[in-house]
């Protein structure tokens, strides 16, 4: 099989993937998942798509995580890896991955912040006199 690339993005984090057949090692910006991630909930997050497939032991995986926080670098990966997948076996993988949101983009960003104003809505206190 040749290698498979994906992208996947997450409020400003982008994960780009590149699957290929292999022992279920996970390369992130030259670390390991475990190096990279550091919480068991953010490994949990990434390794999603393919624990739900069932094929956590049959896919190398190597990434390239740029910007955002790492929460959202954590989604975006999961996005990455869930589309990785669709491309592989979309008969298979498809209905189990949008099934359970995988292959939704989460468009939610941060509103910018507005001039003369402390926050994005928030307005400074009205005074009346």
């Amino acid at each position: 099989m040749e290698v498979i690339n994906a992208l996947g993005r997450r409020k400003s984090a982008v994960a780009r993937v590149y699957l290929s057949t292999g022992k279920g090692n996970f390369t992130i910006n030259g670390r390991t998942l475990e190096e990279y991630f550091k919480e068991d909930t953010l490994r949990y997050i990434a390794k999603q798509a393919l624990e739900l497939t069932g094929t956590t032991a049959s896919f190398d995986i190597k990434a390239n995580l740029d910007g955002g926080g790492i929460k959202g670098q954590a989604e975006a990966l999961r996005l990455a890896v869930a589309r990785a997948l669709d491309k592989v076996d979309t008969e298979a993988y498809h209905p189990v991955l949008k099934s359970n949101g995988f292959l939704t983009r989460d468009s939610r960003e941060v509103e910018r912040k507005k001039p003369g104003q402390p926050g994005a809505r928030r307005r400074f206190q009205f005074s009346k006199r």
